[in-house]
């Protein structure tokens, strides 16, 4: 049989690397339940009409049929195909008109789950992927405290994952929208004038300030507005000197106010993060390319990885669930950790401390003792201690080696019989001393596999 060839852009880990992503699912977890969140998972699969009706994502789609199936009948015959949902968030909006009725409103929502996209697979781009999101939706009206609420959430849970430190990007659409608007420029964030130079402006990391000059230039706005652009977009400032930074820039709107406050909101309800760990800064260049967010945006980087773009994006909008009677206004934040920890794998920047969830290996004097062995095990277990019983009775220094080459740091010699005591050995240092397993624990530091920088031991 032919060895098989990975599919590229679908990956799969080795058990240690695996380690490291259960730790970041946990952690992750662990602070958006703190923080009062309630977990859903949606079905992997929606209407293509669903995922299309906002933004313009159609070649990244991944559409599913029965290969049985009827031309036109891809879900049981109601005309509309299906396709793998591309994010978490219009799933979500699904959900909550579908649901409305047996959810209580602001619904905070937790939700970690595989998501699919038919693009090119590159370093920290993948076609199947995780991503762990937290969202907040009411009805009718959504208060700006919630934005904030965002980037604090999601900046805890980062502060606390086994990642470089990051710098939280934030903006708000409504205040460049109102910013362009007093530049002169008209229609909204799809057509018009405005639409193209927020297009523009979001490509300023790709092709600079020069590039974003000539593609706003095509699209007909005067040097004036084209130097105002730029010059908003150049804005970073912590809460102290952002309302300065950007009134200095001479323009004024009232959709500019009103986006100003939002924003300093969010910047001012953030300070008490660590800031070694999460930097959180406005930075009016962001824009994010999905056309449903309506006012605060986020973007994440980590630092010395800021090649691998936003690890961590979102925002608010307004208007994306919609039952017809109702409108659910919501903000919510995304981490693609997928993105963010295989590129740090793959380098050996971060790493599990040993491969196996194993710290004990229960050694076997021979296959008539093995049912004590077991025994033993289980004893072990009850109090939390992931346990392995030896596969065969080999020699004692076999059975050593069988540890030493899994990572597992405890071997136990079960005492025979009544005379002989138990003794539990440290592979590492050689150490070995009598033990009871009905109270032996190894130190809190062997119990479960860490998660450490690459070049810790």
């Amino acid at each position: 049989m032919a060895r098989p060839t990975p599919l590229s852009g679908f990956p799969e880990l080795l058990p240690q690397a695996r380690l490291v992503e259960q730790h970041v699912l946990d952690v992750l977890r662990e602070v958006f339940e703190l923080h009062g969140f309630s977990s859903i998972e949606t079905r992997a699969v929606e209407p293509l009409s669903v995922l299309l009706r906002k933004g313009e994502i159609d070649k990244e789609v991944y559409g599913v049929r029965r290969l049985q199936a009827d031309a036109g009948a891809a879900d049981g015959g109601s005309g509309d195909d299906l396709a793998l949902h591309f994010d978490l968030t219009v799933p979500f909006a699904r959900y909550v008109t579908e649901n409305a009725g047996h959810l209580q409103f602001p619904f905070r929502r937790y939700q970690v789950q595989k998501v699919w996209r038919g693009e090119r697979p590159q370093e920290g781009r993948y076609r199947e992927f995780t991503q762990a999101d937290i969202d907040v939706v009411d009805r009718g009206t959504l208060a700006v405290h919630h934005d904030a609420d965002m980037a604090r959430v999601m900046g805890e849970a980062l502060s606390r994952l086994p990642l470089p430190g990051v710098t939280l990007q934030v903006n708000n659409r409504r205040l460049v929208e109102g910013f362009y608007r007093g530049l002169g420029l008209e229609g909204d964030v799809l057509t018009g004038s405005i639409g193209a130079t927020m297009r523009a402006v979001d490509k300023l990391d790709k092709v600079g300030a020069r590039g974003v000059a000539g593609l706003l230039a095509e699209a007909g706005l005067t040097q004036a507005q084209v130097d105002g652009a730029l010059g908003l977009a150049q804005v970073r400032a912590g809460a102290d000197d952002l309302v300065a930074a950007v009134r200095d820039l001479g323009v004024s709107h009232e959709l500019l106010d009103q986006g100003l406050e939002e924003l300093l909101a969010v910047l001012t309800a953030v300070d008490d993060l660590p800031a070694d760990r999460v930097a959180v800064v406005a930075d009016l260049s962001v824009a994010r390319g999905l056309d449903y967010y309506t006012g605060t945006v986020y973007e994440t980087r980590m630092r010395g990885w800021e090649s691998l773009g936003s690890i961590c994006s979102g925002g608010r909008y307004d208007s994306l669930a919609d039952d017809g009677r109702d409108v659910y206004p919501g903000v919510g934040i995304s981490l693609g950790v997928t993105r963010a920890i295989i590129p740090l794998l793959a380098r050996g920047a971060v790493r599990a401390s040993r491969p196996t969830p194993t710290a004990v290996v229960v050694a076997v004097a021979d296959e008539a003792h093995r049912r004590d062995a077991d025994r033993v095990a289980n004893q072990l277990r009850a109090r939390g201690v992931a346990v392995e019983v030896s596969p065969t009775a080999a020699k004692f220094g076999k059975q050593i080696r069988f540890a030493d080459r899994r990572g597992v740091p405890f071997v136990w010699f079960p005492g025979l019989d009544a005379a002989d005591g138990h003794q539990v050995k440290d592979i590492r240092s050689g150490e070995q001393v009598p033990a009871d397993p009905a109270s032996w624990l190894p130190p809190a530091a062997d119990l479960r596999p860490s998660v450490v920088a690459g070049d810790q031991a």
